[in-house]
């Protein structure tokens, strides 16, 4: 099984998915869906496959070569189903740590960022993704072969992982029943991680479990009405604004900054950060 072979069975379902929700949301007169934020969707995700596709070949060739230099021989102490099995849930730790500094670092956040800005919450938002999203990745993800795991696995596994997160991204799902809900990313889970609500900000950064979130002190439930978008929402869906929305902010910071502690801050502290004289202004 090829990435291609998950890719040709999971898009058609994810196309009859959105369109089920669109179907549904209009007929309940919900408004789920709005043009314009679409319209930055699909501004966003073309500039991601653009980047992804002229660097998807590099990334990978360096995912083999460094598995040439394997701390572990996995392929060869683990039976093929074990090898599959464990890899989910390496994939889903990578990808926890990884969004967890896309949400506190704010070079990884300038990125990020694009993701959460939509106030809508739909099939569709899941592919809100960013332009540079597939080079951020790669600093976490090239662990995967330094520690053992086959590039050949981790890929389809990656595929799988993926498309599962489109499918937390729905109104039109309720909370599932407790096993699933302690063990998954549900609908439930993710509407929290795009909550703009005090309680639910920087929760539930698993894309396939809640496990790393629950262990780490992440997680939140559900419970009040969950309010979409960031805390302070930038009011355009123009893709290339989105892009570099943060950066700007970034840029002015480092210009403003009076020492090289300041200067490292503005690119890699948390999100909220500002240097001393911006916060003197407020």
């Amino acid at each position: 099984m090829s990435s291609a072979d998950i890719y040709a069975v999971g898009v058609p379902i994810i196309v009859v998915l959105i369109l089920a929700e669109v179907g549904f949301s209009a007929w309940r007169r919900l408004s789920y869906y709005q043009l314009a934020d679409f319209g930055g969707t699909l501004g966003l995700l073309t500039g991601n496959i653009l980047i992804s596709g002229v660097s998807k070949g590099a990334v990978l060739g360096l995912s083999f070569y460094l598995y040439q230099f394997r701390l572990l021989d996995i392929a060869e102490t683990l039976p093929l189903w074990l090898q599959w099995f464990v890899a989910f849930f390496a994939i889903d730790f990578t990808f926890y740590c990884y969004h967890r500094a896309s949400h506190r670092v704010r070079a990884l956040w300038a990125v990020h960022m694009n993701h959460h800005c939509s106030e809508e919450m739909n099939f569709s938002v899941a592919f809100r993704q960013a332009w540079f999203g597939p080079i951020s990745k790669v600093p976490f993800f090239i662990a995967l072969p330094l520690i053992g795991f086959d590039p050949s696995i981790t890929v389809v596994v990656g595929v799988i992982a993926t498309l599962w997160g489109v499918v937390g991204h729905t109104r039109c799902v309720g909370k599932l029943p407790a096993v699933f809900e302690f063990i998954f990313n549900t609908p439930s889970a993710h509407r929290v991680h795009h909550g703009s609500n005090p309680a639910y900000i920087d929760k539930n950064y698993g894309n396939l479990f809640m496990l790393w979130d629950r262990l780490f002190g992440t997680y939140a439930e559900e419970q009040e009405e969950v309010v979409y978008g960031l805390v302070n929402n930038v009011k355009t869906n123009n893709p290339i604004t989105l892009t570099f929305y943060v950066w700007r902010e970034i840029i002015a910071d480092m210009s403003a900054s009076s020492s090289v502690r300041e200067l490292w801050l503005s690119l890699f502290g948390p999100p909220e950060w500002q240097p001393t004289s911006e916060k003197t202004k407020s």
